[in-house]
């Protein structure tokens, strides 16, 4: 159980760490998401839900693993 939950804790730090940022553009976006993970961006779109718009970030980790990120416009 221990080996499966620090890969949990982790995320939910970086997510703290990018989550309460908003950027104003995709790119300020972006470069947000590489700074604090030292990753890799794969792919990045705008969406829209609910009336508001976020910016969905797939970045692959340093460790190998991909994660997404979605940080308010």
């Amino acid at each position: 159980m221990k080996s499966t939950l620090l890969p949990f804790l982790i995320a939910c730090c970086l997510w703290l760490l990018v989550a309460p940022l908003a950027a104003a553009t995709l790119k300020e976006a972006i470069d947000q998401v590489e700074r604090e993970t030292r990753g890799k961006v794969l792919a990045a779109d705008t969406i829209r839900t609910r009336g508001t718009v976020v910016y969905r970030i797939k970045v692959l980790m340093p460790d190998g693993r991909v994660r997404i990120f979605q940080i308010p416009a």
